[in-house]
């Protein structure tokens, strides 16, 4: 039995529920090209055919397929219409096919590898709902995992069931999130703390902002279900300010929170309290590193710290911390409604679950996918992403971000899981996944990520602040034909000190692009070399 709350939310989605709906993306993608106008111009001919009162103009979050946005979609109950590359010009026809014959022109297929492959769990929701509507997620089952934690569970039963998923962290490295919450719980500390990263600053990555713009209210209940089970009642989303349209809808949900007592004091009748504020981030890629953003919330410089103490020990204030990501705590609610069993059933025994994904690059289908863990990495660029365009092939992929590293071609039969990535030096990371061409080069792919890092770095450290320097000269020289015949081996030798020295994850990751690319790509390096002019002086630094 729900609250009061929650049942008049739900009455308030039923009221708006018409026979038809027309349901216009409205994620920053598609609104970039667009979108606002396909919405506004919809609204009217609705209006001005007078059918408000069988059909639906709904504003919805990312629908996946970004190359092909605008997206709106036609829906009853007994059938869906996928309309790609919608403009203003097309509302009137898209209005009069609502209850008739589609739009053919614009049929976007969904019987289609890009849609019939995905597993959705984080996303299950993106697309469907108004995400600054609460009631739209209270419809369709939001915060009922919320109420069954704090009505019949305690919250040693809610780690055991977060434990049991086998869910790891979906930010970074892949850390237990079943061990990281068991570490704050155990705390003694008087007052705790839970923390949503959401400074996603990989070139090429838009998971997380996706789910912030499409479902907030569903990481807001993930949250709260994490400071029930470990015993916080204060929580901060850190997240960058180049984010405008997500940090909106994500104020609108925490105000809506609010008011229908899922935040703050005696949530849902309880004694459990929790209230979340935004802490937003000025852009520094040093800040998705947990002790650096910890101490950008504190007001102090965005760098980190020496580990241990972990932010799990002593994180906030000095306070018992608990970090995940935007995805992690999107999939906590799906946990508790469907047991940690049912979500270790997916992926493989070491990857648990599905992971979302950021396709771009040279590929044809862009955009946001959710697959299982464990799926054929050539299944995902070829099948779902439909291949490279312009007739040229696959040369690489690139996972994980300036952290991450190149996977070749010849390698596309891999399981996309955190063990097989780490044995091609590559990581899951966050999940962007960049696919090139063979027009690429790899050096130049090196020397972007360096350049990125290098410029990134916040200095605190020598390995870093210096190691990715040298790394990015020794790869500007190569490209312009002005290396030395000793640079290749200082480059490698670059590579093991900042990875092994370097005081975080960032600069001991950074060199993971250079390592990639030589080990798979290493010819491309040498004939870079053998370009180079003749007789240069041997004198360090030039």
């Amino acid at each position: 039995m729900l609250t009061d709350e929650l049942v008049a939310l739900k009455a308030k989605a039923e009221q708006r529920q018409r026979k038809h709906r027309v349901c216009v993306c409205m994620a920053a993608s598609c609104q970039s090209i667009g979108a606002d106008k396909v919405h506004k111009a919809l609204e009217t001919e609705i209006a001005q055919a007078k059918r408000e009162d069988e059909v639906e103009v709904r504003a919805v979050g990312c629908m996946g397929l970004c190359s092909a946005g605008p997206l709106v979609a036609v829906e009853n109950e007994q059938s869906s219409i996928l309309y790609q590359g919608v403009g203003e010009r097309d509302a009137p026809d898209i209005a009069s096919s609502v209850g008739a014959e589609p739009v053919e022109r614009l049929v976007c297929p969904t019987n289609v590898p890009f849609f019939t492959r995905q597993h959705k769990v984080v996303l299950e929701n993106c697309g469907k709902i108004h995400p600054e509507r609460i009631e739209d997620y209270v419809a369709v089952g939001g915060y009922a995992a919320l109420y069954r934690s704090i009505s019949e569970m305690s919250p040693t039963e809610v780690l055991a069931e977060v434990t049991a998923s086998g869910l790891r962290g979906r930010g970074g490295a892949g850390y237990p999130t079943g061990l990281k919450w068991q570490t704050v719980a155990k705390s003694s500390d008087s007052e705790k703390y839970v923390v949503c990263n959401a400074d996603e600053g990989d070139p090429g990555a838009f998971m997380d902002r996706s789910v912030l713009e499409s479902d907030p209210h569903r990481v807001l209940e993930g949250m709260a279900i994490a400071a029930y089970a470990v015993g916080a009642k204060f929580g901060f989303v850190y997240v960058r300010a180049e984010y405008p349209l997500a940090i909106s809808r994500l104020r609108t949900a925490i105000r809506q929170a609010k008011t229908a007592n899922l935040l703050g004091q005696n949530i849902m009748g309880s004694r459990f309290e929790f209230s979340i504020e935004i802490r937003l981030g000025a852009g520094a890629f040093v800040c998705g590193e947990e002790t650096a953003l910890l101490a950008s919330i504190e007001g102090l410089r965005g760098q980190p710290r020496m580990r241990p103490p972990y932010p799990a020990e002593k994180g906030l204030y000095k306070r018992a911390t608990l970090i995940n990501n935007v995805e992690t705590f999107a999939n906590v609610a799906g946990i508790v409604n469907r047991g940690g069993a049912a979500f270790a059933a997916i992926g493989t025994p070491s990857s648990k679950g599905t992971k979302v994904f950021a396709l771009a690059g040279q590929i044809r289908n862009t955009g946001l996918i959710e697959v299982p863990m464990g799926i054929n990495l050539r299944e995902v660029v070829e099948d779902m992403g439909g291949g490279v365009p312009s007739g040229r092939h696959i040369k690489a992929i690139q996972t994980g971000g300036p952290s991450g590293g190149c996977i070749p071609y010849d390698r596309l039969d891999m399981p996309v899981d955190y063990d097989s990535l780490q044995k091609l030096g590559s990581i899951m990371g966050s999940g962007g996944m960049i696919v090139m061409d063979d027009s690429s080069n790899m050096v130049e792919v090196a020397k972007y990520f360096m350049e990125f890092t290098m410029s990134e770095s916040c200095g605190k450290c020598i390995p870093c602040r210096v190691g990715t320097y040298q790394m990015h000269e020794i790869l500007k020289r190569i490209l312009e034909g002005n290396a030395k015949h000793d640079d290749l081996p200082l480059l490698e030798e670059l590579t093991r000190t900042v990875g092994e020295t370097s005081l975080c994850g960032l600069g001991q990751s950074a060199p993971n692009p250079v390592k990639s690319t030589l080990r798979f790509y290493r010819s491309e390096y040498e004939a870079a070399l053998a370009r180079s002019k003749p007789g240069m002086p041997l004198v360090e630094g030039n």
